[in-house]
């Protein structure tokens, strides 16, 4: 009997025993590209400035005991990516299985070959077999990786947040950057959203519930890497050479993918570069137009008063203007760069084809061959293009980077200001020693100052405007940093009461206003409300409960008399007032005046007014002369005070 010159159906791998040595292979690559990884990461932190602006921003999540969680966390994430290539590969080898299958069955049956038709029959059944399981591993993997993800991401973005929020309010640097040279605009966009961007790490974008590893940027560069390292042995012994004008290209698929991806990635580059300036641009813009939107809302009253609105129209589009010249520019070299993206992966779709179908005529490779070659050379030159392709979601990644390491600068630079020397004291006493005054330039507001306040002394710091009044206070709160002395003081929570001349309302309901500073409920309703009745509130009384905007519910009479009503529920030793009735008329202004003085009769009070009614309520009269000078009198008599 003639043998038959048909190659009989044969499978690219021996699917029964794959299993362990694809888990070996996925060890092993594990393995490796975690050393490799942190071996880049190291060297990136070290030597490049967005690295270490990374690392400043986030370093210590990564380190110390805690961390050990984190890192093993990556570990399952780096596997996760690992596993993903795996199933590519042998994604690969089913099309293979298949299309051969199917290619030796059509063969079989014009050349009247009955069992090599049936083995690849058998063999075609066998390879949608193997892709079922293939594909339900994949989506298994799919779903967990997002799933590991997001609990990675929304942990991280917790802490980052936290360390971020106490960073800036900590030594009051949320005020004191005001006085830096930082100019760091938007902290609360910072923080909110740009650690949004920045945990998420897909580029420009915020977190979404279909973020996996594959979307993150740093997963996606080590899954290129793993991808090629997998690919090349395969397209490398699927590649031929090529005669071309009389010159052999040995492997010719091999290169070609490599030596295009590398023209196209350098041109990409030169393209991209100033994306990274204009998106950060971008944020600042935008930034400054919401700011600007948002303190219209809040100012709407006096703008109303002073019918501003066309001068406001005029603000509003001058910010504007400038998102749009911005993004104008943003638009255009992004299209350049979109566009030499989609050019070159287009022009790079037909070429496997075009350079294994002489291979395929010529009967040198099988159908399920040319397929996957074309599928390993498609993702080897994908993944050779994943930095092209995502450069300008790097340079919106790198935007958020330079923000919120400008928003840690500045706030160390805020911390690192000078501030008064405070010591604590316990008998209750306030006293200032040597403590010396300046504007920013270096004027004098006030000469060194020494007094000694006992408990239950009044006193009374008058002087034109101008003349240091308010930043004297804001010195003894340590948040005016041109200033020098020591100041003694109760530093107990709260011993120490400042009050501005606006005072703070915090969001929530009635209760939480009148707490403040003390936490929601940590003070019973019936002394809320007899407070509310004492300082001339009865119409609040009922209305604890009730969740408003009471900055604008609340006149700024309402707002006053509710700061007196938190110094008598906090019961500090020490209170110092920054024109704290200046809403009040002259009536409501003695009946809070005269509750503290009576509820309170040992804590010392130290008012800021312009009006000479205040004083009545003061045994002591501090008088700021400018320039400087300043005189110390008691308010009874012609004896001075004690200093």
């Amino acid at each position: 009997m003639e043998e038959s010159a048909l190659e009989p159906y044969k499978p690219s791998l021996d699917w029964g025993h794959e299993l362990i040595p694809s888990l070996l292979w996925i060890l092993k690559a594990w393995a490796i590209a975690a050393v490799l990884t942190m071996i880049v990461l190291v060297l990136m932190a070290r030597i490049t400035s967005w690295g270490r602006q990374y690392w400043r921003v986030t370093g210590s999540y990564f380190t110390g005991r805690s961390a050990v969680r984190v890192w093993i966390w990556l570990g399952v994430l780096l596997l996760s990516v690992i596993v993903s290539v795996r199933l590519d590969v042998l994604f690969t080898y089913f099309g293979n299985d298949l299309y051969t299958a199917m290619q030796v069955a059509f063969e079989a049956t014009g050349a009247n070959e009955p069992v090599i038709r049936g083995d690849a029959i058998r063999g075609f059944w066998t390879a949608l077999g193997i892709f079922g399981i293939l594909a339900t591993i994949y989506i298994s993997q799919v779903m967990l990786d997002i799933y590991l993800t997001q609990r990675f991401i929304i942990r991280w973005r917790t802490w980052l947040t936290n360390r971020l929020t106490g960073d800036w309010l900590d030594d009051r640097a949320y005020y004191r950057g005001r006085f830096t040279d930082t100019n760091t605009d938007n902290p609360d966009q910072r923080i909110q959203y740009d650690i949004d961007i920045f945990t998420t790490g897909t580029g420009g974008t915020p977190n979404t519930p279909t973020v996996g590893t594959g979307a993150v940027l740093i997963f996606g560069a080590i899954s290129s890497v793993v991808t090629i390292v997998a690919f090349i042995p395969i397209l490398w012994d699927l590649s031929f050479d090529v005669t071309i004008f009389g010159l052999t290209l040995p492997k010719a698929l091999f290169w070609v993918a490599f030596v295009y991806v590398f023209l196209a990635t350098v041109v990409a580059f030169w393209i991209g570069r100033p994306l990274i300036g204009l998106s950060f641009r971008n944020e600042l813009t935008n930034a400054a137009f919401r700011y600007a939107l948002v303190r219209l809302r809040d100012t709407a009253e006096a703008i109303g008063f002073y019918r501003g609105e066309n001068t406001e129209r005029g603000l509003l589009r001058t910010r504007f203007d400038n998102i749009i010249s911005n993004y104008r520019s943003y638009v255009r070299r992004t299209l350049g760069f979109t566009g030499w993206n989609l050019a070159m992966s287009q022009a790079i779709t037909p070429l496997p084809l075009i350079v294994q179908a002489p291979n395929l005529f010529s009967g040198k490779m099988d159908f399920g061959d040319v397929t996957q070659s074309a599928s390993a050379f498609s993702s080897i030159s994908d993944s050779l293009s994943f930095f092209r392709n995502a450069y300008d979601q790097f340079a919106a990644y790198r935007a958020a980077i330079i923000r919120l390491d400008g928003l840690c600068e500045a706030n160390r630079l805020a911390r690192e200001m000078p501030s008064l020397d405070t010591e604590h004291c316990t008998d209750g006493t306030l006293e200032l020693r040597g403590v010396e005054v300046r504007t920013p330039s270096g004027s004098q507001l006030v000469d060194p100052l020494d007094l000694r306040l006992e408990p239950g002394d009044t006193m009374v710091v008058t002087g034109r405007s101008g003349s240091g009044k308010t930043t004297l206070l804001r010195s003894l709160a340590q948040m005016w940093p041109y200033t020098t002395g020591t100041v003694r003081r109760p530093l107990d929570d709260h011993q120490t009461m400042f009050l501005c001349q606006t005072p703070y309302v915090p969001l929530g309901d009635l209760r939480t206003v009148v707490s403040y500073p003390a936490a929601a409920g940590a003070i019973p309703d019936a002394e809320l409300q007899s407070v509310l009745h004492k300082v001339a509130l009865p119409h609040l009384v009922t209305r604890l409960n009730e969740e408003e905007d009471w900055a604008k519910v609340l006149s700024p009479g309402e707002q006053q008399r509710i700061a007196f009503a938190r110094i008598l529920l906090t019961k500090p030793r020490v209170a110092l007032l920054d024109e704290a009735t200046s809403a009040l008329d002259e009536g409501l202004e003695f009946v809070v005046y005269d509750l503290v003085r009576t509820e309170l009769p040992r804590t010392i009070l130290v008012s800021v007014s312009h009006r000479p009614t205040v004083n009545q309520y003061h045994d002591i009269h501090l008088e700021l002369l400018g320039d400087g000078a300043w005189r110390l009198n008691r308010n009874r008599g012609s004896e001075p005070a004690p200093v």
